[in-house]
């Protein structure tokens, strides 16, 4: 099992390019960092993790707050976090995230064959 994502920006309708993004793996109640990455030009990033994920509990930390900041708007969340829980099911977890200043939604989303077969996702 493998973690893509990607981000759009509802207020405009735009990929959120450039987007800081960190997986942690709970180890004992602690969230150690497996991998740190950016969003490409069209706000997704291919397999987060750098080999097949275990079962257990995953986060991913969005930075929003930075990406905001960044254009010069006001925002109510520094991060968006992603909880998960993998229980061993082969198939990959392609996290969609809509951010806009004040609000977020997060699903599960399906990569199509053809962003997976170009290495998109």
């Amino acid at each position: 099992m493998s973690i893509s994502a990607r981000v759009i920006d509802s207020t405009n309708g735009c990929p959120v390019a450039d987007l800081a993004v960190t997986l942690h793996a709970r180890d004992h109640g602690d969230w150690p960092v497996v991998a740190r990455t950016r969003t490409d030009s069209a706000g997704t990033i291919g397999s987060l993790s750098p080999g097949p994920l275990a079962p257990g509990a995953y986060r991913l930390v969005f930075d929003t707050g930075d990406y905001f900041a960044e254009r010069a708007v006001d925002s109510l969340y520094a991060e968006v976090i992603v909880s998960l829980h993998h229980q061993g099911d082969p198939s990959d977890l392609h996290i969609q995230l809509l951010v806009s200043p004040f609000s977020y939604t997060t699903y599960r989303g399906h990569v199509p064959a053809t962003a997976r077969a170009a290495g998109r996702v």
